[in-house]
């Protein structure tokens, strides 16, 4: 009977761990990247009364008899099953579709989550590669833990570069690309063939200097000959730019339309005041055609630009961070890197829903999102608690029905044993 009383409280005790587990799933429906856990029960050890006997010619066998002391935790699993993917419309909110985690500087380690509510801190105090005092501005935290989140970082050109050592992700309102000085000038469209000789048209084409200032060129087209067109660049009569024009400017074309020869030139332009260094630029009239149609030639695109900061960014479902210039343009600043466990059920919880690496997860393994194993990224989205309430509320009946009848082995073997005193009168 006293083995069946402690056998009661062995059952008390682990059904109100496993009341524990449900109460903290069903508190944590609504956190966001929060993963359910699960109380699974094991057998304690039992007593043996008897061995186990072979069998003779005489007679057969017999079992062991054995007599269990009862139940004990077994395991608290964490189900890293998808939760679900609600957008919020905040650029900096993530959400993971698939396997992976966001990594977070930890000191001189780095933990992981699946919560990716982020957002810029106000920037730290820093030095620059001089040693002059600066401040770093923009890294991406969590707003959770206040922890920088890895990945990598882009080159000026906006090359996400792979550097095996992770760098806390920052973008910078300070960030500017550099003006680039022109150095081709494309045109296309069409030269009217039922243009008579001398007859021509103008265009007009920007270019920019090595400062990103904008200058207006005016091109001449003009037929010169059957089949044959002169072209010439010309500065505006009010502006200090002077334009040396190639040997070559005429261009041919065949019997069906097609541009023959002379399709690229190129041209020098200079500063009377010497404020920008001179420009060397290719024209390149290789698109055109002469068919009997109307004229249409014209400026379709040039290669410089004036310098720009940084108004605004995104983030795609790679990851990548784009920010977009005051010029038009933009640029990868740096893209999140996911990290991936062989057993992610062995992961550490640490709180605030962060996840530490241990002996038996396996060591973080880095890389890209969208890459094969990795999950891709969910723009301005979170992922929702993995808590199915149906579930914990069948489970929680199960655990409550669990528990009354181990108080009943209790009340049942306290009768037993008060009839055992009442034998003695």
């Amino acid at each position: 009977m006293m083995r069946s009383m402690f056998a009661g409280v062995s059952g008390l005790k682990a059904h109100q761990v496993r009341m524990d587990v449900i109460g903290n799933n069903i508190a944590n429906v609504n956190t966001a990247g929060y993963k359910a856990s699960r109380a699974t029960f094991q057998e304690m050890l039992t007593q043996t009364m008897q061995g186990a006997t072979a069998p003779t010619q005489e007679r057969g066998g017999t079992n062991p008899k054995q007599v269990g002391l009862g139940v004990q935790l077994g395991s608290i699993d964490v189900k890293h099953t998808q939760g679900n993917v609600q957008s919020t419309g905040y650029t900096t909110d993530l959400a993971i579709e698939g396997d992976g985690f966001f990594i977070l500087q930890d000191g001189d380690g780095y933990v992981y989550t699946r919560a990716g509510m982020f957002g810029l801190d106000p920037g730290k105090a820093g030095t620059d590669e001089s040693g002059s005092n600066q401040r770093i501005e923009g890294s991406l935290v969590s707003l959770v833990t206040g922890q920088r989140v890895m990945g990598y970082l882009a080159d000026d050109s906006g090359n996400i570069i792979l550097d095996p050592v992770l760098k806390p992700i920052e973008i910078s309102s300070s960030a500017s690309i550099e003006p680039k000085a022109t150095t081709q000038v494309n045109f296309a469209g069409n030269l009217d063939a039922r243009y008579d000789v001398e007859k021509g048209e103008t265009r007009t084409i920007q270019v920019f200097d090595s400062l990103g200032r904008e200058h207006t060129l005016i091109v001449t087209l003009e037929k010169t000959a059957v089949n044959t067109w002169e072209w010439s660049v010309t500065a505006p009569e009010d502006s200090n730019i002077t334009v040396q024009l190639p040997p070559d400017t005429e261009l041919s074309f065949d019997l069906d339309g097609r541009l023959d020869s002379g399709g690229v030139g190129n041209i020098q332009i200079g500063f009377q005041d010497n404020s920008a260094t001179p420009l060397s630029v290719q024209v390149d009239f290789s698109a055109l055609t002469q068919f009997a149609n109307d004229f249409s030639a014209k400026f379709s695109s040039q290669d410089g630009y004036a310098s720009g900061s940084l108004q605004s960014f995104l983030i795609d479902q790679n990851g990548v961070i784009v920010g977009s210039f005051s010029n038009g343009l933009t640029r990868a600043l740096g893209q999140i890197a996911l990290a991936k466990f062989a057993n992610p059920g062995g992961l550490l919880r640490v709180g605030s829903t962060v996840f530490a690496e241990t002996p038996n997860s396996g060591i973080a393994q880095f890389h890209l999102p969208g890459m094969p194993g990795y999950g891709r990224i969910a723009p301005s989205s979170l992922e929702m608690s993995n808590v199915d309430l149906s579930e914990e509320f069948t489970e929680m009946i199960i655990t409550q029905r669990g528990f009354q009848a181990n108080s009943r082995i209790i009340t049942t073997s306290d009768e037993m044993l008060q009839e055992l005193v009442n034998l003695k009168r």
